[in-house]
């Protein structure tokens, strides 16, 4: 009886669904962050722009983009399987479910790799080393003996680096030669790592026992509340810092568009505060539409202000004593 009862149990089959869904392709909205270093290349080094190449070079920047971010999805979703079945939602990802295939994901893993890097040739050789570095980063955060993921502070800084490094590939595609401002990269990442906090303090409060936040992700043994919230602080501000630095080295302009940014943020922060906040789950943002609506003005006000000058402000926040 036994045995017929076993035989009727449905098993888990590995399926292209599965294979599919490991690559994350509904997270591929998230290169939407090299859209501000093309638009910063067009407002602050338009002399060095290949404008008849450009088109092309988006292209295939942006597939190639896409396949090396599924890449590091699929070693991701991988490598996460064990701790998955920890979590009360994500043990019905496909992998802690059976639905994929662990030694075909590890091929696929590769040959999008292989695949992503092929297209960044097509549009140069700083983007080819961009695109391996931000595949390179995913090997780092997910596997061992690295695995930066486990590691408190060293978790969210090593996830959010990719944000610069979406940057460079804007900037990359539409061609200058030389690299973009240090200030505007070290905001980048420091704005990314405000973001990627939000979402670790959201886990955090939505699991609520620090022993099973713990066992399902290990810098969570370190991390309280009150130490997220401290590191939320310092990225902002370290944000902002550099942030400020670029303005007033490249485009004062912008100084303008400082009080949207900070309702930005503020904005956010209330997000990540909310019971069972929707910060941890990053794709479903798009459903907060007054967070949205912010978003969209800042970032309307921002691309407009690196392209309209104002020389009366050169005039207003000129420095009072000669700098040294």
């Amino acid at each position: 009886m036994a045995e017929a009862e076993a035989s009727t149990i449905t098993r888990p089959r590995a399926t292209l669904a599965g294979h599919l869904a490991i690559a994350r392709i509904d997270h591929w909205f998230k290169n939407v962050f090299v859209l501000p270093g093309i638009v910063v290349a067009l407002s602050i080094a338009p002399g060095e722009i290949e404008w008849a190449a450009i088109a092309a070079r988006f292209a295939w920047g942006l597939a190639a983009i896409c396949l090396v971010a599924s890449s590091n999805y699929v070693i991701n979703e991988l490598l996460d399987a064990p701790f998955d079945r920890l979590h009360p939602t994500k043990r019905s990802r496909p992998v802690p479910a059976g639905e994929v295939l662990p030694a075909l994901a590890i091929v696929q893993w590769l040959a999008l790799a292989a695949l992503g890097l092929g297209l960044a040739a097509r549009v140069g050789a700083p983007y080819v080393i961009t695109m391996a570095v931000l595949w390179g980063m995913g090997c780092v955060y997910n596997i061992r003996p690295l695995r930066a993921k486990d590691l408190p502070y060293v978790d969210v800084l090593s996830e959010s680096v990719n944000n610069p490094l979406r940057m460079l590939a804007g900037w990359y595609i539409v061609g200058p030669g030389a690299p973009p401002p240090a200030s505007l990269l070290l905001s980048y990442w420091m704005i990314g790592a405000y973001f990627m906090a939000m979402k670790r303090y959201a886990e955090y409060r939505a699991i609520g026992d620090p022993a099973v936040a713990a066992a399902y992700r290990r810098s969570f043994a370190h991390y309280t509340e009150e130490r997220l919230l401290t590191s939320i602080v310092f990225y902002g501000s370290a944000s902002m810092l550099f942030f400020g630095a670029f303005i007033m080295r490249y485009r004062i302009e912008e100084i303008l568009a400082f009080p949207l940014v900070a309702m930005v943020m503020a904005a956010y922060l209330a997000v990540g505060l909310e019971p069972n906040s929707a910060a941890q789950r990053p794709e479903e943002l798009y459903r907060r539409p007054r967070l949205m609506l912010t978003v969209l003005v800042a970032s309307a006000a921002m691309v407009a202000l690196l392209f309209v000058d104002i020389p009366a402000l050169d005039r207003w926040l000129a420095p009072l004593f000669p700098p040294r």
